[in-house]
């Protein structure tokens, strides 16, 4: 009985086998059919589609389940991007320009202290970068190898930044304010060159000089000055603008010297250093200028201000983490790409939302800058793509052990660095 059982197993085998040798042999040979001109029949075809053995349906299958998860992951980085960032933008400029109820000491109504604008946004978030640093690498590794005192030159460009990015929002337009961001490639050209000796090709400097151009004529139109404002108030709007801009770049080279430095720290640690010392020098800021009795009695007045603040705070730091999440991803092109259409709905939401009005002037600008920056993302991907075909092109073929043979993708994280795109204010 063991023995019939037995034969009745390798006949079933054999026959296994020998149809699946046959589907195969017949699928080679209509091969070299299609390639010698002969055609074959639709009922062959779709025969032999239904015989089609179980590994190709499965490497489609994963083919297509791979495709549909970089679609949404793609999808959902895009989303979080452009939500987090234009809700922010949005909530920036009802706290700067909306005119609250008066105070004892605040008679105007306006939102009386930037630095704590700043100051809430650290706080969220410290919290969230903490939790973050705890769950992956314990509550010792906060800031990882890195000193906190290290972090204290960056905190301190990117607290002013921070500030003088709020200010001007009491001298210029936020459209104006938002174009502006993209003069910084010049001091991240400069920065870049005087603290880590990198070297930029001529088209750089050519890109950076016509965005400059773009962003004179933008702000040279009578459109993005506030009505009250004098010759006085302008000159201010524009010296806060150079300085954010400079303090900016010098925030995001002295975090890729850091990265370099101390190698063995991620974007997490990083962020959570930054804001550890950034947060002491707002709450420092506020208590030195006497600010801070002005807010407590101004929030006290006005709750939807606080509530605006905590808006604010947490898109920032939903806007932080999807900074990190996109450029671990898809890299900083991508991320590059997203971001330039993101300052292009922020100047048409804002213009909408708010009223503000555009002139030719204005719109010539503003097409100047977006063509260029395009284009940049464009050159980018293009001399991607050259190095990864050479790099591939140079790599030794391993010899294959099956009739399959797939390739493991590793994915590499990368600081993100300013001049890919990355605004320091926004993460």
């Amino acid at each position: 009985w063991n023995r019939c059982n037995l034969n009745a197993v390798k006949n079933l085998h054999i026959t296994k086998m020998a149809t699946r040798h046959n589907s195969l042999a017949a699928s080679s040979r209509d091969t070299a059919d299609e390639e010698r001109g002969i055609n074959i029949s639709p009922t062959k075809k779709m025969k032999q589609k239904a015989e089609k053995p179980p590994e190709v349906v499965e490497s489609n299958s994963k083919d297509l389940y791979t495709q549909m998860k970089f679609a949404l992951e793609f999808i959902f980085c895009f989303i979080s991007l452009q939500a987090s960032y234009l809700i922010w933008g949005i909530m920036q400029e009802l706290i700067m320009n909306t005119k609250f109820n008066s105070t004892p000491l605040n008679p105007s109504g306006r939102f009386p202290s930037a630095s704590f604008c700043v100051f809430s946004n650290r706080f969220v978030a410290i919290i969230v970068s903490s939790c973050v640093c705890w769950y992956y690498h314990g509550s010792g590794s906060l800031t990882g190898t890195v000193p906190l005192l290290s972090f204290t030159p960056c905190a301190l460009s990117n607290t002013v930044s921070s500030w003088c990015q709020y200010k001007a929002l009491e001298y210029v337009s936020f459209s104006l304010q938002t174009l502006f961001k993209s003069t910084k490639v010049i001091p991240v050209m400069l920065m870049g060159t005087i603290l880590k000796n990198s070297r930029y090709s001529t088209i750089e400097y050519v890109e950076a000089v016509l965005i400059t151009t773009g962003v004179c004529v933008f702000s040279l139109a009578k459109s993005n000055w506030s009505t009250d404002s004098n010759t006085l108030a302008q000159t201010i709007g524009l010296i806060l603008l150079c300085v954010y801009v400079l303090s900016d770049s010098f925030t995001s080279q002295w975090q890729s010297r850091l990265y370099k430095d101390y190698g063995k720290i991620d974007s997490f640690q990083m962020m959570c250093g930054v804001n550890i010392s950034s947060i002491v020098i707002t709450a420092m800021a506020l208590v030195v200028s006497g600010e801070l009795p002005l807010v407590l009695e101004f929030l006290w007045y006005n709750p939807n201000s606080l509530m605006y603040n905590v808006i604010t705070s947490v898109v920032s730091t939903t806007g932080q983490l999807a900074i990190y999440y996109t450029i671990k991803k898809f890299g900083p092109i991508v991320f590059t790409v997203i971001m330039t259409t993101r300052q292009m709905f922020s100047i048409v939401l804002s213009n909408y939302i708010f009223s503000h009005s555009m002139t030719l002037q204005n719109y010539l600008g503003a097409t100047l800058v977006f063509a260029v920056l395009l284009y940049s993302t464009y050159r980018q991907m293009h001399a991607a793509s050259v190095t990864a075909g050479l790099r591939e092109k140079d790599r030794p073929t391993a010899p294959s052990s099956g009739s399959n043979s797939s390739v493991a993708s590793t994915s590499v994280v990368e600081p993100p660095s300013s001049k890919e795109g990355k605004d320091q204010d926004d993460a």
